[in-house]
């Protein structure tokens, strides 16, 4: 049986924080408790489980938050996880005018479980990637499947590539040289930690096991880089993949985002 308790313990312990290269185009900026991250399509907030403050410090805080990235007409985003202290901080950060958006579960998965030989359907090739115009392609792949302007996904690839090559891992699937689905690793350094994110597949190359040979591949590539934990935070489409991938379920995240708008609605 795997110590679920445990698994939450490390995740608290040591990916709530960014750590390794900032990516190039962002800066990182403390603000008491809390890790201000400017320079991307819109401001983040990360914070610890517990940040310490209550009552109206903690109200001061978050309308600090706001106000900062309202001077730069720009939307911000706080990500909180169920478990997170204080219990009123959803609260307190809706009271400021930020709204909640759908949940999304956390999962992590023992890395030498899941890596395995990638399955791909006929005429489609793996490849990893990193140059720019890769990159460019990812990002309008990504619109083209969600319906929104990914156009920023680019950006943020290209600037984690140049801080550090290393620190992430970019793997397109090709089908007739068309992205057909694309996924990448972003590797915490110092800890047991891969993040896996942006798995994105065609809604016509669905149900054709893409997910899951990109899931195993880069499991595949921790393992041989000697990270034990992958940790997804998985939509209600890919979730159940992932537990049928041997993942575990620790918390439910949810981001909370302000929007210059706002203020005025």
């Amino acid at each position: 049986m795997v110590d679920t308790a445990a698994l939450l313990a490390a995740y608290d312990a040591q990916m709530r924080m960014p750590v390794g290269a900032v990516p190039a185009g962002l800066t990182y900026e403390h603000d008491g408790p809390v890790l201000r991250i400017v320079g991307g399509h819109m401001g983040r907030i990360r914070a610890p489980r517990d940040v310490g403050v209550t009552g109206a410090e903690l109200d001061r805080l978050i309308v600090r938050q706001r106000d900062f990235f309202q001077v730069r007409g720009q939307a911000v985003e706080w990500k909180l996880r169920t478990h997170d202290r204080p219990t009123d901080l959803a609260e307190r950060l809706v009271a400021a005018g930020f709204v909640p958006e759908q949940p999304w579960t956390v999962l992590v998965g023992l890395a030498a479980e899941v890596a395995a030989e990638p399955v791909l359907p006929g005429g489609v090739v793996l490849r990893q990637v990193s140059e720019a115009e890769d990159l460019r392609r990812i990002a309008l792949h990504q619109t083209e499947v969600w319906g929104f302007d990914c156009s920023w996904v680019a950006s943020d690839l290209v600037g984690r590539v140049s801080a550090d090559p290393g620190q992430i891992s970019i793997l397109i699937a090709e089908a007739g040289g068309r992205i057909v689905s694309s996924a990448w690793s972003v590797y915490w350094p110092g800890t047991e930690f891969v993040a896996l994110l942006g798995g994105t597949t065609l809604p016509e190359w669905r149900g054709r096991g893409l997910y899951r040979a990109l899931l195993a591949a880069r499991a595949r590539e921790a393992v041989a880089r000697g990270f034990r934990l992958l940790h997804v935070d998985a939509s209600p489409d890919s979730a159940p993949i992932l537990r049928r991938c041997g993942f575990h379920e620790i918390a439910t995240s949810r981001h909370y985002r302000w929007t210059p708008q706002d203020l005025h609605n």
